[in-house]
């Protein structure tokens, strides 16, 4: 009993890959020998499953975050109701392919599937309002810079009229700081409140 808890509170705390690495684990602490589908049903029967484990964005900090959520509530009431808050973000998806697995005759070759030569990488920016979700504006751009996001507040003028604020919510990317962008913001009559929180 002290064993089984104490082996539940580790594999609790910290992830083991395999079966294996558990076996030899409790081999390790207790030089007792489980077999592989012994360990399996005993994990099993103590509440565990094989699956991927959850993953966090590696600069996530619960701290700012948590400021990030302060400041974002208060600029929410702060705004006007007509003063839409819009996030912004790029995106750059490679399109090439992939083969996977799949079910095919024992011992014979497959359908040759042919692969590109080259992937394709694209540069998406997004702006949506989380209020509006249908009002999200979505452009490619050949790059990603300060003045394709210039552009970018010109294609968000097309949805909301200049005589509009908007607030806009960005990371602190070199390009989202740039000048050029900040002067462009207060023409286009754009807030910008940058973020040092993971925002997606």
């Amino acid at each position: 009993e002290e064993q089984t808890a104490e082996l539940i509170t580790y594999l609790t705390n910290d992830l083991l890959p395999s079966t294996q690495a558990i076996i030899e684990q409790v081999a390790d602490w207790w030089g007792i020998r489980y077999t592989i589908p012994g360990m399996t049903q005993w994990l099993h029967r103590n509440g565990f499953s094989y699956r991927k484990p959850v993953g966090i964005p590696h600069k996530f900090s619960a701290e700012a975050q948590r400021a990030f959520m302060e400041t974002y509530n208060e600029l929410k009431q702060k705004a006007c109701d007509d003063e839409p808050i819009l996030f912004i973000d790029a995106v750059h998806p490679t399109q090439g392919t992939k083969l996977a697995y799949g079910w095919m005759p024992a011992g014979k070759k497959s359908q040759p599937v042919e692969t590109t030569g080259s992937r394709t990488r694209l540069n998406i920016m997004g702006a949506p309002n989380l209020n509006d979700i249908s009002s999200t504006v979505i452009r490619e751009y050949d790059s990603i810079n300060r003045l394709n996001i210039a552009r970018f507040f010109i294609a968000i003028r097309e949805t909301y009229p200049i005589k509009q604020k908007v607030h806009i919510i960005l990371d602190g990317a070199g390009y989202h700081r740039a000048e050029l962008l900040k002067e462009w913001a207060y023409v286009m009559n754009i807030d910008l409140h940058y973020s040092q929180a993971t925002l997606f």
